[in-house]
């Protein structure tokens, strides 16, 4: 499964209270609020005489669903804030129970089992059923095979908007115009009839100005991890900047105005030199700097990131945060074309390139932003991400002569999350960087280490 989406910390319904052990920049506060508001008018969606769309995070069509009034809601996205308040074990062994396979995509099991609890959301409030399950296929088979259960289970109607894959490397003009017909054709007219509103080109015009702005001011965030010391974590951190954009807020002025305070707050953390800020305060020292492929395990978030910022090791940037638009190699929402801008949002996400193109995506990282080397966290029950994973390993390793390394986590499964294994595997890479620093060739054991282990 394409373990895609973005999160925010569990906090209780309604407005973010700020525990005090617990420390924040003011935009990861906002951010939270903004989440908990989107679930709130799911929660309320009945009430307002709304109707409800489910879709994916990569390639989420999000200003699009906005133009016909949808309450939007995420499925991926209500499996990890379930693993966040470690509400998904018990989830995913219902679903289990319930008939599905061990080796089934987690995010999958939580759903189901969120469901077969009596459709309560991460927040305690109520989950509607979907009126329309909207799938964006990029380069994720398992998507399909979710919607088809969830479409058994509550009758809704499915429209399909299929996304050639990147294979070649590169979107081709007829690959573009294959997504704008199936949009003007199918999606346009279906999400029409569901909703009872009639389509606006303006109108997701006017969404896209809005996108751009917030666009140009993540892209700076990322960015400002080429800094020394990075002001952010681009890992850990950047989930939460991610947040608005990649789900329900891309297109509304609350996500220009949530990016434009992050974009102030992490300036000023660069004029005063400071680096990023962890669950429990500023970080110290930044000793290594990292490239990160493959997303967070939920369950463990908080002590996972831990075993980093002890260590003094920061991740200047991930693939991770980068599954909901290639944004810092250029790609903005365009008002202009907006049919055209969709399809070609769609068709970058990160999840539906070829394995060359994130060798190379990769290596520009570890060299623009003046990385030690690379980690890839795997991701057990996740082919889109994990398939060709250690290829991308050896690769790197070869072309930038910087030390790579591989653990085995999951997404929101705790059975698969061993923190003295993880911890194990982490302070031995960081050695192994000392040592490539020292010698400028790390010890003749670091293959053996290059080898996945298993954290459960």
């Amino acid at each position: 499964m394409s373990n895609t989406a973005p999160i925010a910390m569990p906090t209780p319904t309604g407005s973010a209270k700020k525990p005090q052990n617990v420390q924040k920049e003011d935009a990861m506060w906002l951010q939270k609020e903004l989440i908990n508001k989107n679930y709130m008018e799911l929660a309320t969606a009945r009430a307002n005489n709304r109707k409800v769309s489910a879709t994916f995070v990569p390639g989420n069509l999000n200003e699009l669903l906005m133009c016909f009034d949808f309450a939007r809601s995420l499925p991926e996205t209500n499996a990890l804030q379930n693993g966040m308040r470690k509400k998904s074990g018990k989830m995913i062994m219902d679903a289990e129970r319930d008939g599905q396979s061990e080796d089934v995509c987690t995010y999958v099991k939580a759903d189901l089992g969120m469901m077969m609890g009596g459709e309560v959301g991460p927040t305690g409030d109520p989950m509607p059923r979907p009126d329309i399950l909207l799938l964006s296929y990029t380069g994720c088979f398992t998507f399909m095979k979710w919607f088809e259960l969830i479409r058994h289970k509550y009758g809704c109607e499915t429209v399909m908007l299929h996304v050639p894959y990147q294979g070649e490397g590169k979107i081709a003009p007829n690959m573009r115009d294959y997504v704008v017909k199936q949009l003007k054709e199918t999606v346009i007219p279906t999400l029409e009839r569901i909703s009872g509103v009639k389509f606006d080109i303006d109108r997701l015009r006017q969404y896209m100005r809005e996108s751009v702005k917030a666009e140009e001011d993540l892209v700076r965030v990322l960015q400002s991890a080429k800094n020394r010391p990075s002001p952010i974590d681009g890992y850990f951190g950047a989930v939460y900047y991610i947040g608005p954009i990649f789900t329900a807020f891309r297109g509304t002025p609350d996500a220009t105005q949530y990016y434009a305070t992050l974009r102030a707050e992490i300036d000023e953390r660069v004029r005063l030199g400071l680096g990023p800020v962890t669950p429990e305060g500023s970080m110290g020292e930044e000793k290594y700097r990292l490239v990160v492929e493959g997303p967070p395990n939920w369950t463990s978030f908080r002590d996972f990131w831990k075993m980093f910022y002890d260590e003094g090791a920061v991740v200047v940037s991930s693939t991770y945060a980068k599954v909901g638009g290639l944004y810092d190699f250029g790609f903005r929402h365009d008002p202009d074309h907006p049919l055209e801008s969709l399809a070609e949002y769609c068709l970058g996400c990160y999840t539906n390139l070829n394995l060359p193109s994130r060798v190379d995506m990769i290596c520009k990282y570890i060299d623009e932003y003046q990385a030690d080397g690379l980690l890839i966290n795997s991701i057990k029950s996740c082919n889109s991400f994990s398939a060709g994973q250690l290829l991308i390993l050896r690769e790197v390793e070869k072309r930038t002569g910087k030390p790579a390394a591989f653990i085995e986590t999951d997404l929101v499964d705790p059975r698969y999350f061993s923190a003295a294994n993880v911890k194990n595997r982490l302070e031995s890479y960081f050695q192994m960087v000392k040592q490539k620093r020292t010698y400028g060739h790390p010890d003749p054991g670091h293959l053996a280490r290059a080898i996945p282990i298993h954290a459960n």
